[in-house]
């Protein structure tokens, strides 16, 4: 991929890149939706990557190229830059000049040429990968000296304000800070992290990540009405996000709210609570025990936040019925992947049984791979 982005960045743009950067896509452990009601997420970077070769411009303009694309050239004035005006995959990595300008941050044009492994509308975060790659790039070629978690919440800025999906900021923080061999423990309100070793192999585990093919676009208002949902259920319990309402309090608090509305909350109380369960069996070494918290996850989400779908529900019961220690769907929902806790030497078994419950009802093969965690946004060459 590296050699892939900087081929073709000299066949479109005439020259040489000043360097390539990449950033990963992610799976998610187990907390999901939570971010964006200030929650605990512990996810993990993957080895798929977005890879982007570039160069500063001097005349403020901005040359996009993806070898995932349709084969054009994206060529947008910077300063001409707005909400709604760069639509398709080439708004997510304008939406990172603009999110940068908007900050005060001196940062002229650039020509980019982007390639990628990570899958789109997976549930991998695909989107995040291309913002982190170019926040990334574009500090190291304008010398703007930010963090990581500052270019995350710049990336994440620029997906909300600027391509239009009020996402939380996992993604982004998992795609710019993550660590080799690591989960990443993040409290999406301080923004504290912690690093969690996870040596799945060593301990003779794998996590199988299944794509079951079945797209998904969080821009269609899906997603941004679960979030509206969160916040008037906070509202009515007077609290400023659901992170505030302890679990000891939620019986009290689904007798206040419309059964719509209740069934958010009881999810994400409980999610937050398997996050930290998560993270204490981490601690102590006990990495079957995700195995029945990633399971009851995946029924929080189909039964009260009603974010799966057919194909994902058909692919947790499949791996789990072969052995899996646990699954569930990962990523916004509405089709995307699922993840599975399995032994090492079951890993082949479970991802065939969940192919061939997908032939027999009529589904297309899901592809199935091993995730092993794998370091944040860098320049690689």
């Amino acid at each position: 991929m590296i050699e892939q982005a900087a081929t073709d960045f000299e066949a479109v743009h005439g020259a040489r890149p000043t360097g390539v950067w990449a950033a990963p896509g992610r799976v998610n452990l187990i907390g999901e939706h939570t971010d964006y009601n200030d929650g605990f997420v512990l996810p993990m970077a993957l080895p798929h990557r977005v890879e982007v070769a570039a160069r500063r411009r001097d005349d403020g303009r901005v040359r996009l190229y993806s070898a995932q694309g349709d084969g054009t050239i994206g060529d947008l004035a910077l300063d001409g830059l707005a909400p709604g005006v760069v639509t398709g995959w080439a708004a997510y990595p304008a939406g990172v000049f603009w999110a940068l300008a908007e900050a005060g941050h001196a940062v002229g044009g650039a020509d980019l040429s982007f390639a990628g492994t990570v899958p789109t509308g997976a549930g991998l975060s695909s989107s995040a990968a291309l913002e982190c790659a170019t926040a990334v790039a574009l500090n190291d070629l304008y010398g703007l000296g930010l963090s990581a978690p500052q270019l995350a919440l710049l990336a994440q800025r620029a997906e909300n304000a600027f391509v239009g999906v009020p996402c939380g900021v996992m993604d982004q923080m998992a795609s710019a800070c993550c660590t080799d061999g690591a989960a990443l423990f993040l409290d999406t309100r301080t923004l504290e992290q912690r690093h969690v070793p996870l040596d799945l192999e060593a301990a003779g585990f794998r996590l199988l990540v299944i794509d079951t093919r079945v797209k998904h676009d969080l821009g269609d208002g899906a997603y941004a009405a679960l979030r509206a949902g969160c916040e008037r259920a906070a509202g009515l319990l007077g609290l400023d996000a659901l992170r505030d309402l302890p679990p000891a309090g939620l019986p009290a608090a689904l007798e206040r709210l419309p059964d719509d509305l209740a069934r958010l909350v009881r999810h994400v109380v409980t999610e937050n609570r398997r996050v930290t369960e998560a993270i204490e069996h981490l601690d102590g070494g006990r990495i079957a025990a995700l195995g029945p918290i990633l399971t009851a996850g995946h029924a929080s989400l189909r039964d009260d936040f009603r974010v799966s779908c057919d194909e994902t529900d058909l692919a947790v019961e499949a791996a789990v019925a072969a052995g899996a220690l646990g699954a569930r769907m990962t990523g916004g929902g509405f089709g995307g992947s699922v993840i599975a806790l399995v032994g090492a030497d079951g890993a082949d078994r479970v991802a065939e049984a969940v192919r061939s419950a997908f032939r027999s009802a009529g589904h297309a093969d899901p592809v199935a791979f091993t995730a092993v965690p794998s370091p944040g946004a860098r320049r690689v060459a």
